[in-house]
């Protein structure tokens, strides 16, 4: 294989790396589908064998080209720079399992206000008109349950969202407040 061919294979390993990771990682922030996990996993595995391969191809062929040396060693430079990528895409999975990412929407009829979020981490949402929606972040703190309570035209209720969550068990959430469980006495 000639240099130029090693060049352009290491750049494209590159390309492909970054792009079909970075659509993984996406698809995950997206979804949140455990899924997408294994195959993130499985995807690190393999193209990390192929970019090691195809690495060591580029940099033997430094060793024995010393007129390309240096566009060479550029683009092995350029196949390294996808490991902090994939660290970042790594550390931020993490953050993502370690939280609920809930969306609140407003379907009761009736402006609510002093949105409590009891459980794991908590929050607080200060008002919701009909129909509006709010995305909280809640940490996950260990085994626990996520409740809300509001007031209602005067009255304080409270809904269940999530019955039980744990570690790593991060997720987006829809959750309707409907007015319909019980009220607070």
């Amino acid at each position: 294989m000639t240099t130029d061919r090693h060049i352009k294979l290491g750049r494209t390993i590159a390309l492909i790396s970054f792009l079909a990771g970075t659509i993984i990682f996406g698809l995950y922030y997206l979804t949140s589908a455990f899924e997408l996990l294994f195959v993130g996993y499985g995807f690190i595995a393999l193209i990390g064998l192929i970019n090691i391969g195809v690495l060591i191809a580029i940099l033997v062929r430094a060793g024995a080209d010393r007129e390309n040396r240096s566009r060479l060693l550029k683009t092995c430079g350029l196949m390294t720079l996808n490991i902090p990528v994939m660290k970042a895409y790594c550390w931020v999975a993490i953050i993502l399992l370690g939280t609920m990412r809930i969306t609140f929407t407003n379907e009761t009829g009736t402006k609510l206000t002093d949105i409590n979020i009891i459980g794991c981490g908590g929050g607080h949402i200060e008002k919701l008109e009909v129909g509006e929606s709010e995305t909280v972040w809640v940490s996950i703190t260990g085994d626990c349950s996520i409740d809300i309570d509001y007031l209602s035209n005067g009255q304080r209720k409270e809904e269940m969202v999530a019955g039980y969550v744990t570690s790593s068990m991060g997720q987006k959430l829809n959750h309707k407040i409907d007015g319909q469980d019980k009220d607070i006495i």
